[in-house]
């Protein structure tokens, strides 16, 4: 299990050791051997990737996508794609700082990659509990 992070657009304030090791505790927590690269962008992409993915045309905080085990993978893996802005305007909403926006963000993204989903009442409920576990907190707005 490894964690990996890209940036295409986020700036200094973006604690990216930090998130990484957040995504390897969840991973762990959850008994997961998942890679997972997180990927700090911007709305325009997140934006791109939600109109082509979900055919929803409009920008989100995060998107999670799994990537089933390759012949070269021993396992699977599966990428984050955050929107920094998202989360900046986010946080000032919730009024947190950007850091705790983004710890749900990175929390709630890989148990989407993990299987877990908030659609139904139940399912949802499921998915509070198991971020809360790691940050602490209401989370699923």
């Amino acid at each position: 299990m490894k964690v990996c992070t890209a940036v295409l657009d986020s700036g200094p304030d973006v604690p990216r050791r930090r998130l990484a090791l957040l995504a390897r505790r969840v991973m762990k927590g959850e008994r997961s051997p998942l890679d997972v690269t997180i990927v700090f962008s911007d709305d325009a992409t997140l934006r791109r990737l939600n109109r082509q993915y979900r055919r929803l045309d409009r920008t989100t905080d995060v998107l999670s996508f799994n990537i089933p085990g390759l012949p070269a993978l021993t396992h699977a893996a599966g990428e984050l794609y955050i929107s920094v802005p998202q989360a900046r305007r986010q946080a000032r909403r919730y009024r947190q700082s950007l850091a705790a926006e983004l710890e749900r963000l990175v929390v709630h993204g890989v148990l989407h990659l993990l299987g877990h989903d908030h659609k139904k009442p139940r399912e949802a409920t499921r998915m509070r509990r198991a971020e809360a576990r790691y940050i602490g907190g209401e989370s699923c707005r």
